[in-house]
């Protein structure tokens, strides 16, 4: 039958078919109450990620120091973090060897005069709670350690 009837779909008849209001603001309800579980995770997951990597470059930092006062007995220890890097003695990145890498800032300074035998190294968060939780600190000891609430020093414990 060709010519038989066919009702007109609501598209047809002007009715346009979608999402009620309600609908979609119940859908941005449970997207921001997912946002509003996940992005915290994210958070202490992208501060465990930066203090990960700035423990890896504390222990770069040592390594590199060594193998300076190897090449370099009369200097000792590296007078600056920048003596590492590829314009010095090519033992450090360049980001590192600048003192600013993976959400931390990294303090060195050499103790006592030339050959310089001993050095500190301190690395804290640019953001505290945001970019990073604990200061680090290390020596030429080789022995990184942590301070949970501020810059760490050579009194506070040790990482395991």
């Amino acid at each position: 039958m060709n010519g038989s009837y066919q009702p007109k779909t609501a598209v047809q008849r002007g009715q346009a078919r979608g999402f009620s209001l309600i609908e979609l603001l119940v859908v941005v309800a449970i997207i921001l109450i997912i946002a509003a579980i996940a992005i915290p995770n994210l958070i202490k997951a992208k501060i465990s990620a930066n203090e990960a990597a700035t423990v890896t470059s504390i222990h770069a930092i040592n390594t590199a120091e060594i193998t300076y006062q190897s090449a370099n007995p009369s200097i000792g220890f590296s007078a600056l973090l920048s003596d590492l890097g590829p314009a010095g003695g090519g033992y450090l990145d360049n980001v590192l060897a600048g003192g600013q890498k993976s959400g931390y800032q990294f303090t060195y300074a050499p103790v006592g005069t030339t050959p310089y035998l001993q050095y500190t190294v301190t690395a804290d968060p640019l953001t505290r709670g945001v970019t990073g939780q604990r200061g680090f600190y290390s020596s030429e000891s080789n022995v990184t350690r942590y301070n949970l609430t501020g810059t760490a020093t050579g009194n506070d414990n040790a990482l395991q």
